[in-house]
């Protein structure tokens, strides 16, 4: 018998632990008043008047614009490392670096996917045994800071080297 009333109490318990949990679904609602009320009051706001005025323009002589190029800006200077190459092409004067990988595999799979995407990518390494993955390189330091600008929309954390 006392372990019935033992048992009876303990589902009791249970029970009004249970009832009083706010449920997630509670919030979801209040969420979606409040961001429908949100919406009606930017519906209802009445639209600003606005007046058109005209005016007559004469036209006038053109002359041509020059159009100057002018090189990338950068603030950094590339990084110097003294660098041997393990596979690839050659490097040049200015290369960017796109990863830099202490495991040679990781590395070899970064230049698999440059060459998919069209680059010639190349594998050097650097006295302190690190991998880096250049994906181009360039005679011309501002080639090689416009293709390293092209690439950060893909490899954020490219960087010069300078061979």
């Amino acid at each position: 018998m006392k372990n019935y009333l033992v048992l009876g109490a303990a589902v009791c318990v249970a029970l009004s632990m249970v009832s009083c949990k706010s449920s997630e679904s509670a919030y979801k609602k209040a969420y979606e008043k409040a961001k429908q009320q949100r919406q009606t009051q930017v519906v209802e706001q009445p639209a600003a008047t606005t007046t058109t005025t005209t005016t007559t323009v004469t036209p006038a002589t053109v002359t041509p614009v020059q159009t100057v190029t002018t090189a990338p800006v950068t603030t950094e200077t590339p990084r110097t490392e003294n660098l041997t190459l393990l596979n690839g092409a050659g490097l040049k004067a200015y290369s960017v670096v796109v990863g830099s990988f202490s495991i040679r595999a990781n590395a070899d799979n970064l230049q698999r996917t440059l060459q998919n995407n069209g680059y010639a990518a190349q594998i050097a390494t650097n006295p302190q045994g690190m991998f880096r993955v250049i994906a181009t390189t360039y005679d011309d330091l501002n080639t090689a800071i416009g293709s390293r600008n092209a690439l950060r929309s893909q490899y954020p954390d490219a960087w010069l080297l300078r061979k």
